[in-house]
């Protein structure tokens, strides 16, 4: 076999390839409904979590403003709350203090200060006017110089205030210092609960805006799951989901749901023009088979009579005629069983002995073979239901391709057994062969080869293997196409055996 190329569609030959044949891609593949929809860019994240993310991103952001707002508002507030402690504990133990001045020195009297400073943990020192210490707190920490208002001194706040007696006069001084340690992990445990707060905030708000998301985005869900289903069916007679609220996604149905009924109201009445079109082209093959037989009939007759000496002329004119009333009739004999095959009207079945209609094919086919040698091996009954003009045809058509396919003084082999409870018919030779991407097409419609192996007068329809595959599958059967033994071409066709034949196959697979 030779590379097989696709004829050109001309006028009618156009409109024909478009009865017969379904469209295909370059690559030999049929448009589907499906076949575009599988050519799609990379996927994006889901909807529901791009939406839940954009949630949680704004949440993120409102809270961190939020946070540190009020993080630097809270952190003023408890350093100023600190430092007023601090300065009111000290003016409050200088007022309670009194210092008195005798020739021995100056001596303070008031509270004990290891009382005042233990619930605070803070330290006190006490001066006199001349800034000389006279007394502190067990183990108070070094404060620093005595001056007037607050100070911070090796991780103390220090607050100082004036010491006076009773006629108002300042008497000394007293220091107060509490350790900052206490207010920096408040302020810190401050700004970690804000973080967990944000943070907390932030995951509250993606699982919410996740499960808002993915109930918003679940009707769109079932309309997607419905339309991918008529996408990969191509039966729009299916009904999107009814929407439960008259929002967007609602509006969207009804939409969808409109253009459903509308594409399936228009195949409808394609598939009825098509059918129309089927039965008239079936009605018009047979039609036509009356008015040709009867030309071919006269035809005849008129060559048996023109066969004098002396009338050569009109002899080959005649003979010319009666070669392309003949072409003619076996074109339309095949456009009459495919299109019957399309309208779903094939002949009638009876029980018949496929052997014996591959071997009256084989005698048919025998002298088409010309230098080429046919073998054939059929040596046992093989009964099933079916047509035998149709099964006949369909071997007499595999024969018929071996013999302009392959060069003189080749083999073709015919060969008919059971298998698996089938009966298979194998036609293969040992010339050329079929490359292994164009095996799926050889069955299609007007599709034939030209190349150096084909010898056979005149050019073929391209419609000989189409009815190969077209009787099998009317019966139940298949044809497939690959490579002999010899690296030719080899068909098979597969079709179901009667019920007592079939069983009784099935039991000597088995042994």
């Amino acid at each position: 076999m030779t590379r097989p190329r696709r004829r050109q569609a001309r006028t009618q030959g156009g409109r024909l390839a478009a009865l017969f044949g379904r469209p295909r891609t370059p690559h030999g593949d049929a448009l589907g409904p499906s076949s575009l929809g599988r050519r799609l860019r990379p996927r994006n994240w889901p909807v529901r979590w791009r939406l839940a993310a954009t949630s949680a991103g704004l949440t993120l952001i409102i809270l961190l403003v939020f946070g540190a707002v009020i993080g630097k508002v809270a952190t003023s507030r408890i350093r100023d709350d600190f430092n007023r402690e601090v300065q009111g504990a000290a003016q409050t133990l200088a007022a309670e203090l009194q210092i008195v001045y005798t020739p021995l020195g100056a001596i303070g009297r008031g509270p004990r200060l290891n009382d005042f400073v233990r619930p605070d943990d803070a330290s006190a020192r006490v001066f006199d006017v001349n800034s000389n210490l006279i007394g502190h707190s067990t183990n108070a920490d070094e404060l620093g110089l005595a001056t007037l208002g607050l100070s911070t001194y090796r991780g103390d706040r220090v607050a100082t205030s004036v010491i006076r007696g009773d006629e108002g006069n300042p008497t000394g001084y007293v220091q107060y210092g509490r350790s900052v340690a206490h207010l920096d992990s408040t302020i810190n445990r401050l700004w970690l609960f804000i973080a967990v707060g944000v943070l907390g905030g932030t995951l509250l708000a993606s699982f919410a805006g996740l499960a808002i998301a993915g109930r918003a985005m679940r009707p769109v869900s079932a309309l997607t799951a419905t339309a991918r289903k008529i996408a990969d069916t191509g039966d729009p007679s299916r009904h999107m989901p009814e929407p439960k609220a008259d929002d967007e996604v609602g509006e969207l149905a009804i939409t969808l749901e409109q253009m459903l009924r509308s594409l399936d109201a228009a195949r409808a009445e394609r598939e009825e023009a098509m059918q129309k079109q089927r039965e008239f082209v079936a009605d018009a093959s047979h039609e036509l088979r009356t008015p040709l037989t009867s030309i071919l009939a006269n035809l005849e007759l008129l060559e048996a009579s023109l066969r004098e000496p002396g009338r050569d002329d009109e002899q080959a004119m005649i003979d010319s005629a009666l070669r392309s009333s003949q072409r003619m009739t076996r074109l339309v004999s095949d456009l009459l069983l495919l299109a019957r095959a399309d309208a779903g009207r094939s002949g009638s079945h009876r029980r018949c002995d496929l052997a014996e209609v591959a071997g009256n094919a084989a005698l048919e086919a025998a002298p088409l073979m010309g230098d080429r040698e046919l073998r054939v091996d059929n040596d046992r009954p093989l009964w099933l239901d079916g047509n035998p003009d149709e099964l006949h045809r369909m071997v007499l058509n595999l024969l018929d391709n071996a013999s302009r396919h392959t060069p003189p003084g080749s083999i073709v082999e015919l060969r008919l057994c059971s298998e698996d409870g089938d009966a298979v018919v194998e036609v293969s030779d040992d010339g050329p062969g079929i490359a292994p991407e164009l095996r799926d097409q050889i069955f299609g419609r007007f599709v034939r080869g030209d190349g150096p192996a084909d010898t056979a007068s005149g050019p073929g329809s391209g419609l000989g293997l189409a009815i190969v595959g077209a009787v099998a599958a009317s019966h139940g059967g298949s044809a497939a196409a690959s490579e002999s033994a010899g690296g030719g071409a080899l068909f098979r066709v597969r079709l179901p055996l009667s019920g007592s034949q079939r069983s009784a196959s099935l039991a000597l697979d088995r042994l």
